[in-house]
């Protein structure tokens, strides 16, 4: 079963806005079975939304189209999809409904024409009720073939698409089952990781299917499996996973789809109940933001210092002076006074530090742009290494995130 999804928006194409819905709409499509053959964005043009239709009919079974639905003059999908399926837009009383309704309780204004007309709809076209927004969801059918129009806001097409389409679309055809096994690894590269566990992936079952996906410092495996046998995939898919483990087990972190290490990290601290405190330089907060950005991390994370200045580190973190001057303010000896400080400070279990030259400039250092010192204080002792992080400054920032979280999650039992 395929499906292609069609974003409309001339603010997708200028790069004024990323487009995410595509990527909520696949992952949704893929959990039951559904393989999109094809992602494509066009203008808010006529002839442009009338093409890539004709095409996408021919490429899938399952066609998907978020925005231009809207109130504007320049939102024209509605008009557009009249003309596709050779019909006419009719107002509909339930939709209508749905927008006095949704006007009444937040908006508390009069409705304008262009509101009313938002209820407007092919009349070929089943409603998809949209209880957040004032553009309905629109269901259609040709030559055997779904067509689907959600509105483009992604709060509003994300409800859309868990509450109505998907069921809809299990409801209305036998699809197959597909299971996605990621494991998370630290600390070795995708050339490396692929040398190692080449017997493991040559001798993979036909219907599971192993993808490599590296970013800064990470790499995830992906055990993808498809077909109508649930139980013989998942218990295959249970197998191979223990076949792969013992092979990745120095680097692996841990397994999850989506799972970032920082989560992970979280979860390690929240289980053996510990907590960390950072000091950051050179990567200015990035590691706290990361952290932070875990819901529950408050039970592990007491706080921060972004001593950005060698000033900051000598007056708020009360590093020695001396210490800067003979061995430099980007040193693993300064990294370690940095994290047993903040240790100290918070009063936490673990520190994490960070000192270096993100570049593009040397700042107070003479050290190499792209040198990062990173320190790793525990409950028993305190560590630092140096690192080349090359001479881009955002990738030395996120190589050097990545790398504290990979040390620090090597100390958590």
């Amino acid at each position: 079963m395929l499906a292609e999804i069609i974003t409309i928006g001339d603010e997708i194409l200028i790069g004024q806005i990323i487009d995410s819905n595509s990527a909520f709409i696949a992952k949704a499509l893929n959990k039951i079975g559904v393989s999109v053959y094809q992602i494509t964005s066009v203008q808010d043009d006529r002839v442009h939304i009338l093409k890539a239709l004709k095409e996408a009919e021919e490429n899938a079974n399952i066609v998907i189209l978020t925005g231009g639905l809207g109130p504007t003059k320049d939102d024209i999908t509605k008009t557009t999809i009249a003309e596709y399926f050779n019909d006419t837009l009719v107002q509909n009383e339930s939709v209508l409904e749905n927008i006095k309704s949704l006007w009444k309780k937040y908006i508390k204004q009069s409705l304008s024409q262009v509101n009313i007309d938002q209820a407007l709809m092919p009349s070929k076209a089943s409603v998809l009720m949209n209880r957040f927004g004032s553009a309905p969801g629109m269901w259609l059918e040709k030559n055997n073939k779904v067509f689907v129009v959600l509105p483009g806001v992604p709060f509003e097409m994300e409800a859309l698409i868990d509450n109505e389409v998907i069921p809809k679309l299990q409801q209305q055809y036998e699809l197959p089952f597909i299971l996605h096994k990621t494991l998370v690894v630290y600390g070795i590269g995708e050339s490396k990781l692929a040398e190692r566990i080449e017997d493991f992936e040559n001798n993979l079952p036909d219907f599971i299917k192993l993808a490599y996906l590296p970013n800064l410092g990470k790499v995830r495996l992906r055990l993808s499996a498809k077909g109508i046998d649930k139980e013989k995939i998942i218990n295959e898919m249970e197998s191979q996973v223990a076949t792969l483990l013992p092979q990745i087990e120095d680097v692996f972190v841990g397994l999850g789809e989506d799972e970032s290490i920082e989560a992970l990290l979280g979860k390690k601290l929240t289980a053996a109940r510990r907590t960390l405190s950072i000091a950051e330089s050179c990567t200015g907060g990035k590691i706290a933001e990361c952290i932070t950005a875990i819901s529950g991390a408050s039970a592990y994370f007491k706080g921060s210092v972004v001593s950005y200045a060698t000033e900051a580190k000598i007056d708020v973190l009360h590093i020695n002076p001396k210490l800067i001057e003979t061995y430099s303010v980007v040193s693993v000896q300064v990294a370690e006074a940095m994290a047993q400080s903040v240790q100290r400070l918070f009063k936490t279990d673990f520190a994490i530090a960070t000192t270096g030259n993100a570049g593009p400039t040397k700042g107070n250092s003479n050290a190499d742009v792209g040198t990062v010192c990173i320190a790793i204080a525990t409950p028993n002792e305190v560590y630092a290494k140096e690192f080349k992080f090359g001479n881009h400054r955002i990738k030395v920032i996120s190589k050097a995130t990545n790398k504290a979280f990979e040390m620090l999650q090597k100390e958590i039992f």
